[in-house]
């Protein structure tokens, strides 16, 4: 019984599971898709461009009596005057990063200042709506919870998957007692809302994914892999 024991333990450490030592945290990158279509690259259009004009050369020449009645269509009481609405926001001028209505044609992430697992000191600090795995039946439930607590609820998110995207080791430092923990990072996504009411926390940023780096500095060539967008 104790051969058996010991030759699990040793199972444990070869692939990477969860160890008494360790405590398993899982975060949520939460994240609100673009609103509008990103302006194109000006290179991008100049080939659209030429495209065009190229494919002209070859086109098909309809009759006009066709193109006439073509042209008739759409003439009526019922057509409106199409406005679009501005790129740039009141929030965009002011660098209001707790509105979402901000970098339109970007995805925004949400991110919330105060105590965080892990952290050294039990300093407040900059970190993923999250929490430590306990005995929820699945990860993704202890990651629903995370954000829930954060949210107050789920009506207006969607998690992508069942499984993480991505996964962090980060060992125990030698300055605070704090234990090594696995930081496995669940995507969910802002669902028919533009405005939450975000609570447990000190702070609250919604960021693109190169200011996010400016609160990660340490961690940044890792977040550039895992935030692909």
């Amino acid at each position: 019984m104790q051969r058996s024991f010991s030759l699990a333990s040793q199972l444990a450490k070869r692939r990477g599971f969860s160890t008494n030592s360790e405590k398993i945290v899982a975060s949520v990158l939460f994240e609100r898709l673009p609103v509008v279509i990103p302006k194109i690259d000006p290179v991008v259009y100049a080939f659209q461009e030429f495209k065009f004009r190229w494919q002209q050369q070859y086109r098909r020449r309809y009759p006009d009596e066709f193109l006439d009645k073509a042209n008739a269509r759409g003439k009526g009481d019922y057509q409106i005057d199409y406005v679009p609405a501005p790129r740039i926001t009141e929030a965009d001028k002011t660098n209001d990063r707790k509105s979402l209505q901000r970098a339109l044609d970007r995805r925004l992430y949400l991110l919330l200042y105060g105590a965080s697992i892990g952290a050294p000191d039990k300093k407040p600090i900059w970190h993923f709506p999250e929490k430590a795995y306990e005995t929820e039946e699945t990860l993704r439930k202890c990651a629903e919870s995370a954000l829930e607590s954060v949210l107050g609820g789920l009506s207006h998110t969607y998690f992508v998957g069942n499984a993480p995207m991505a996964h962090m080791v980060v060992p125990p430092t030698e300055t605070a007692q704090v234990p090594s923990l696995k930081r496995f990072f669940f995507k969910s996504q802002v669902i028919a809302t533009n405005k939450f009411n975000i609570g447990k926390c000190e702070d609250f940023v919604w960021v693109t994914k190169d200011e996010l780096m400016e609160y990660f500095p340490d961690q940044a060539e890792f977040f550039k892999k895992m935030i692909i967008s």
